[in-house]
């Protein structure tokens, strides 16, 4: 079913999933846990949720699950958390980039087969996924959703009869997979993460106690009170069981350049108070927002972040430039994944409904609006215009990232290059179509700092891929 391209109310984009797995080594109970972990990592998907659990204890093939559309005060009651019983369990959040919006392919997903039973919860995309898939099919593999991510689960499965422990099939399915992808597995005795080799996107290991955990963001380990261990190497997996963690890294890449980093976990999808490899997300906006001050400066009286990931890098550009930082906008926080969206005859705009701009902050003010990211324009026109009405004497734009000029095949929804604004336009002439009275974007040469250092990819927005794109579209329908 094509849905159009599908971003969130804001025009922002979306990123795929958030992956977390806990084991307790002490038998206690782990889905309420696993419910709090991922309410920390609720942005990074609204769509579905689910949670999977065994006892390892007992039977080897006995998994409790429970998935569903929606956020995850929507899909658990107190009730379904008090039946997941076990002390070992994975758990999801998921937007669809590739595969379609349906409780069919909402994770975890629970594989039955001759070792037992296996669930897995997957972020990001893989490249090479319909040639994979096309090869199961045609061995016999019968599917049950349309996600890339049970290809991957088929394969460690397979591999698993062939191998002597789960995270030696799971090394064999890496060696075949390609693209971004994280990975939290739980087999009746382990819990076991996997990172790709170019660390395209973020996983971390927490304890609690005598627990020990995985999760996309080190926000979640703050939640449910755990202690930061470190993050997951690009290529690296590891596997947690009673007697604690060990770690195979034969498949992490022996020079630190060929990793590649999703650079918009810095810009906008990861939470603030997270910390990515090593880097603070909060500390990357500070830093876009002070190197749009010193390169792209103009006098004002405000700077205004538009909620809420402009908010760092809006502080920033202040700090740096000296102008006042302010709040411009008040935002709805109860419109969620079940709002209901205006129809195309009505007056209403889901931007107005979620957004409203403070008239006494900015009426007569020459305003510096901090954004991080045009995808189309069309909301960023309606903001700008939302501030004009509000009395905002001169409104100027600035972009915490670089124009978006090339589709994402890693797990980021960035559509194809020709409803992407700035593809074959100059930024006078998006200037012009957004009725601002300057726009600059970050440099390019700027985005290694957000990342102190850290080898990222740049692919949206230099084209440079560090893997070859795929030959057929793995996005899925809605996005052409």
């Amino acid at each position: 079913m094509n849905q159009g391209l599908d971003f969130d109310i804001e025009g922002k984009l979306r990123e795929e999933c958030g992956v977390f797995g806990i084991f307790d080594c002490d038998g206690g109970e782990v889905a309420s846990t696993i419910y709090y972990g991922l309410f920390a990592l609720q942005h990074r998907g609204q769509e579905s949720c689910g949670i999977a659990v065994t006892d390892t204890e007992g039977p080897k093939g006995k998994v409790n699950a429970y998935k569903g559309m929606g956020l995850c005060n929507e899909v658990f009651t107190p009730e379904i958390i008090e039946s997941l019983q076990g002390n070992i369990g994975v758990g999801h959040v998921r937007y669809s980039t590739a595969g379609s919006s349906t409780r069919e392919n909402a994770q975890p997903l629970v594989l039955n087969y001759v070792k037992g039973a296996l669930a897995m919860a997957h972020n990001g995309n893989l490249v090479n996924a319909p040639e994979l898939r096309r090869e199961l099919e045609y061995n016999g593999a019968i599917f049950q959703t349309t996600i890339d991510s049970e290809v991957i689960a088929y394969h460690i499965a397979r591999e698993r009869v062939k191998t002597n422990s789960v995270e030696a099939a799971a090394v064999n399915a890496m060696k075949k997979i390609v693209g971004a992808y994280c990975l939290v597995i739980m087999s009746p005795r382990k819990l076991i993460g996997a990172r790709d080799p170019f660390g395209f996107k973020p996983l971390c290991i927490g304890k609690r106690d005598n627990a020990y955990i995985l999760a996309s963001e080190s926000c979640a380990l703050d939640t449910i009170g755990a202690e930061f261990v470190r993050d997951v190497r690009p290529g690296e997996i590891v596997t947690i069981t009673k007697k604690g963690i060990s770690s195979d890294t034969t498949l992490c890449p022996e020079e630190k350049s060929k990793e590649a980093r999703c650079v918009f976990e810095y810009i906008y999808f990861a939470r603030p108070d997270s910390v990515f490899d090593g880097v603070s997300v909060y500390h990357s906006r500070l830093c876009a927002g002070r190197a749009l001050a010193m390169d792209s400066p103009v006098e004002a009286d405000l700077v205004v972040g538009v909620p809420e990931s402009g908010h760092g890098a809006a502080l920033g550009y202040s700090l740096q430039s000296g102008i006042p930082y302010g709040t411009a906008f008040v935002k709805n926080s109860y419109v969620g994944r079940t709002f209901i969206r205006p129809k195309q005859s009505s007056r209403e705009s889901s931007v107005r409904i979620k957004l409203n701009v403070l008239k006494e902050a900015v009426a007569g003010k020459r305003v510096i609006m901090i954004d991080d990211s045009i995808v189309r324009g069309t909301t960023s026109a309606i903001i700008v215009n939302m501030l004009r009405e509000a009395g905002a004497k001169e409104v100027h734009v600035r972009i915490s990232a670089p124009p978006f000029l090339h589709p994402c095949y890693f797990g980021t929804d960035i559509p194809d290059e020709e409803q992407l604004l700035a593809h074959n336009r100059t930024v006078e002439e998006i200037r012009d179509l957004l009725g601002v009275d300057s726009l600059s974007y970050l440099k390019l040469g700027r985005l290694s700092e957000l990342a102190e250092g850290l080898p990222i990819c740049t692919a949206c927005f230099s084209g440079n891929y560090p893997i070859n794109p795929p030959k057929e579209d793995i996005r899925g329908e809605y996005i052409r």
